[in-house]
């Protein structure tokens, strides 16, 4: 019985050495060493070098002056990162109705220039709360707004904004879409406000 607890014991060990410290020894060697960028969290620095974000994590900007992203449900007043999570609404959720439709009626009047319907994404959260991607015709939306609070021509904005859009990975998954801290980054360096 002593030599099976040992042996237990003696695999135990190991399994714990190997699983808990040399598997992910290796793959953080690898990633650092293969993808530097992305294993220290994709983050994004300004023209002076300081981090003001990260590719994969939304933020909420307030200005006239920027794009905005989708709303967020995380956390108690959104874009919470501790606390990434949709609003678990339902599609007949008067709540959800409730809010949709005074979102609707606040990006009307903060875009008065806009034509067409509002894009849905500009309206609902995304399931984590933190997407920091638009679709390039949100984005688009968005332009008169944004040039006008630059006070540049709108067709800038819109040749910023079609320069900024990812296309589909490896050309085929997902959709284009644009990152909104890199869209905003970019009119800051090539349309600076006044």
């Amino acid at each position: 019985m002593v030599q099976i607890i040992l042996i237990s014991l003696r695999m135990t060990i190991v399994t714990l050495v190997l699983t808990a410290g040399v598997y992910p020894a290796l793959v953080t060697a690898a990633a650092q060493l293969l993808f530097p960028h992305a294993a220290n969290g994709s983050l994004v620095r300004d023209g002076g070098g300081n981090v003001v974000g990260s590719e994969l994590i939304g933020q909420h900007f307030a200005s006239d002056a920027y794009f905005q992203p989708r709303p967020s449900a995380a956390g108690a007043d959104g874009w919470d990162a501790a606390a990434s999570s949709g609003s678990n609404l339902g599609p007949t959720s008067k709540a959800l109705r409730d809010r949709a439709v005074q979102a609707v009626a606040a990006l009307r009047e903060a875009n008065p220039q806009a034509t067409g319907d509002v894009p849905g994404e500009l309206v609902t959260a995304s399931g984590s709360g933190l997407d920091p991607h638009l679709s390039p015709a949100a984005a688009l939306w968005q332009a008169p707004r944004v040039a006008a609070a630059r006070e540049v021509g709108v067709e800038r904005v819109r040749a910023l904004i079609e320069a900024q859009i990812e296309g589909r990975t490896f050309g085929l998954l997902g959709e284009p879409r644009v990152n909104v801290l890199l869209l905003n980054l970019a009119l800051d360096r090539q349309m600076p406000r006044k």
